[in-house]
C-alpha cells in the first residue's frame, strides 16, 4: 500500500491530517509506503504527484491511500476509519 502525503508525516497527528493517516495505519499494524507529492497552500497544480491524485480522486487533497488491490481511499477520516476496520493479519 501506498499512502501518498504531502511533504511528509511530520508534527503531530492532532494538527496534521497526512501524519493521523499514516499513524492511523501503522497503529492497526501496516507498514505503508510512504509517497510525498509536495504542494500546498493553492500550488498543488504545480506539482506532478499532485496532479497525480487529482487525475485518481477527483480533487488535489493528501493524504489519499492506494492499496494494492487498486483501491483507493482518499481523505484523512476515510483513511482513518479504514484502518480501524482493517488491521494487518498478524505476521504481516
Amino acid at each position: 500500500m501506498d499512502l501518498h502525503v504531502c511533504y511528509g508525516t511530520f508534527g503531530t497527528a492532532e494538527r496534521h491530517p497526512c501524519k493521523k493517516a499514516c499513524e492511523a495505519l501503522t497503529d492497526a499494524g501496516h507498514q505503508p509506503k510512504v509517497v510525498k507529492t509536495g504542494g500546498c497552500y493553492h500550488t498543488d497544480r504545480l506539482w506532478s504527484g499532485r496532479r497525480k491524485i487529482k487525475r485518481l480522486t477527483g480533487n488535489y487533497e493528501v493524504p489519499t491511500l492506494f492499496l494494492d488491490d487498486g483501491t483507493i481511499i482518499d481523505g484523512t477520516q476515510s483513511i482513518v476509519a479504514w484502518a480501524a476496520e482493517h488491521p494487518a493479519a498478524l505476521g504481516h
